[in-house]
């Protein structure tokens, strides 16, 4: 079966559906899958319930379909830099699953590993306890949480072979390589896409059976890199 896609849009031709759950990889703004986001809203797909540890920044990334009004949930973890978010949640014309940083990455990977369930020590005690199991362990309280799983997950890669396989680069590995895995369909733009075989199999992190589709995006903003220029001294 061919992965390859000529676009962003085509890779996601069939796939999206009004009322579904995405995943959508990236940590702070970094390794965000820039063009499938862009896609995503010129789809016009709406009532979205998005798994992503932020939601973009202003003007940019998921920020775009919030303030297109597609997304009726966001399941995060940081919710920091974005005004719309923080206004949109407090009017109540967005719902909100908040969780631990560590327990959304958990919960994405065990979604991926087929564990519905599993107990984890942080929140116990808090509002991120309420209405959920809690359960002594070796005298100490451990609050279970649930899977998360999506009807797509959005990933974007460092490199990554026309049969699917990825090579993801320093901090986008924080959610993307668990969102691939944790989805019904998987579709990933790369930055670098070359034939099989090019890449070292000891390097690969998510093997291509976890990939529906494939893009190679450009185009790419890097907003995370800064450049701070201080005037040298007389």
């Amino acid at each position: 079966m061919r992965k390859v896609c000529p676009d962003a849009a085509s890779a996601l031709s069939g796939i999206l559906f009004d009322g579904m759950t995405i995943m959508s990889g990236g940590f702070g703004l970094v390794g965000n899958p820039e063009n499938l986001i862009a896609a995503l809203r010129d789809s016009g797909v709406r009532d979205l319930t998005v798994i992503s540890n932020n939601c973009g920044a202003e003007g940019f990334g998921l920020y775009t379909l919030l303030a297109n009004g597609q997304i009726r949930k966001m399941v995060s973890s940081y919710i920091g830099d974005n005004r719309l978010f923080e206004s949109l949640y407090l009017e109540g014309k967005l719902e909100l699953e908040l969780n631990p940083q560590g327990t959304l990455a958990e919960r994405i990977r065990a979604g991926g590993a087929g564990i519905p369930a599993f107990y984890t020590a942080t929140g116990v005690g808090t509002v991120v306890a309420e209405g959920k199991p809690v359960e002594e362990f070796e005298g100490k309280r451990y609050v279970r949480e649930r899977w998360l799983r999506a009807d797509l997950a959005i990933v974007r890669a460092w490199k990554g072979d026309t049969h699917g396989n990825l090579v993801f680069r320093k901090t986008a590995r924080n959610f993307n390589p668990p969102m691939a895995t944790a989805a019904t369909v998987t579709v990933a733009e790369v930055e670098e896409l070359v034939a099989p075989g090019d890449l070292d199999p000891d390097m690969i992190h998510t093997p291509g059976i976890y990939v529906a589709r494939i893009v190679h995006g450009d185009h790419y903003e890097r907003r995370i890199e800064k450049l701070t220029i201080r005037e040298r001294a007389a």
